[in-house]
């Protein structure tokens, strides 16, 4: 438990420098005794990337907020980083230390207007989970329903801009890219404000709980009498998380099933053409008992432009079709490749170096259905993450940070499961939806 919370833009810097620093030094020794001729073991690697993502998450846990957010995205990019590192950091899904009783206590009351023990016939001191911008008790409403509170870290707001520039810096020695970042940590800020602002979250709960209200999947209600800007009542969701849930050694039966449930859900919102649940992380869903999907946390909710959704969504069949000139038509409308490039062969090689990646997205999409526990597919998804030819220049649409992430991030939880999935379905809704983007309606 802990009464820390670092909210002075000194305080934070001190911790993203010493991370940095010691980060940075870690690897530039490492490369100096391998470029000396020392061998070191698989083993030792292992351990080696282990004990770096061992010290970012530590301190990152301290800062909480835009630091801990920037983890749970370097756990999800399979191939960015080391695969000891990225699992580290997907600590940063589950076990984040709460603050203290007594500071959250008093957050109720500020916000409330009394104590939580005076407001809930029962509240939980101890918060069941913490994670990046606030923590979420379990409780009792005087009416006898069992809710969720979530209560955002104090001065969180404040500390985001500061925190993402001194984060560009920090990711820069670890993913050893140097290009200009500016454009889209301006989205990732815009929306971490947004993810900051509670009433806009309840909103977004209204909208996804009428719009998967019946069915198999479960979102939770809100209840606006008890929420604020800076805390959040809703209806509790039960369930098991990914990582419990594959340890009770399901059959491959129930994995088909909620791998479904996750397709179904990506697919059934993207035909919606409306908001999107852009925080596809294990973290986000419960695999339930009763055979239904629950997902939470609607902070990170998106709604992409008509145009970059209708370019994102023309990429799947151009792939199979494999209309190599289409498919460069469409990159240059997505700024994937430069039309003028200072260098035309290695503008080339990546053009071709992303329709093979491209092409390999879009296999699942292929026949009717598809295997995720391919260990060919995954190795390839990581090949093409770990080998881009192109490291030190951002590309493609600032959208394309939300789009992949969630994406990536379904493609990651499907192959975890190892689930078989019936595409013929959203293969028919993605041309439907094409079909009406082009008529204008």
């Amino acid at each position: 438990m802990s009464n820390d919370f670092p909210s002075s833009k000194l305080e934070r810097g001190k911790i993203f420098a010493k991370t940095g620093l010691k980060v940075g030094t870690n690897y530039a020794k490492r490369y100096l005794k391998k470029s000396a001729g020392k061998k070191e073991s698989e083993e030792e690697g292992k351990k080696f990337h282990a004990d770096n993502a061992r010290q970012v998450f530590n301190e990152f846990t301290k800062l909480r907020g835009t630091a801990l957010k920037i983890a749970q995205s370097l756990s999800m990019d399979d191939g960015m980083l080391p695969e000891e590192f990225a699992e580290v950091m997907s600590e940063s899904q589950y076990s984040v230390p709460p603050i203290n009783k007594a500071l959250a206590r008093s957050i109720i009351r500020k916000e409330l207007g009394d104590y939580p023990e005076n407001l809930f016939a029962h509240f939980n001191t101890e918060a069941i989970a913490a994670a990046s911008i606030g923590q979420v008790h379990e409780a009792e409403l005087k009416n006898g329903q069992k809710v969720a509170v979530k209560i955002q870290y104090p001065n969180v707001r404040n500390t985001i801009h500061s925190d993402l520039s001194m984060a560009k810096t920090l990711m820069k020695r670890i993913v050893n890219r140097n290009g200009n970042f500016d454009e889209y940590f301006e989205e990732i800020e815009d929306t971490l404000i947004e993810e900051t602002d509670y009433h806009q979250e309840g909103k977004y709960l209204q909208y996804f709980n009428k719009r998967f209200s019946e069915g198999d999947v479960i979102t939770p209600k809100y209840i606006a009498e008890f929420s604020t800007g800076k805390v959040l009542t809703m209806s509790f969701i039960e369930g098991r998380h990914l990582k419990e849930f594959l340890a009770s050694n399901p059959s491959q039966e129930e994995r088909n099933h909620f791998g479904q449930l996750l397709w179904d859900f990506f697919h059934d919102q993207v035909e919606q053409r409306n908001f999107i649940h852009a925080d596809t992380h294990p973290g986000n869903f419960f695999f339930r008992e009763d055979g239904k999907l629950g997902v939470i946390d609607f902070g990170c909710v998106k709604k992409f432009s008509e145009e970059f959704t209708h370019n994102y969504m023309k990429l799947l069949p151009k792939h199979l079709k494999q209309n190599e000139q289409e498919i460069r038509e469409l990159y240059l409308k997505l700024d994937i490749i430069k039309a003028n490039p200072k260098n035309p062969e290695k503008e080339e090689e990546f053009f071709q170096f992303c329709k093979a990646y491209g092409d390999t997205f879009a296999k699942p999409y292929m026949g009717n259905e598809f295997d995720f526990s391919d260990p060919e597919f995954k190795e390839k998804i990581t090949h093409f993450a770990r080998e881009l030819p192109i490291k030190n220049e951002p590309r493609g649409d600032k959208n394309f940070i939300y789009s992949t992430k969630v994406h990536i991030g379904l493609y990651n939880m499907l192959m975890k499961l190892g689930a078989q999935i019936d595409t013929e379905r959203s293969k028919k809704l993605t041309h439907n939806m094409i079909e009406t983007m082009d008529k204008g309606t």
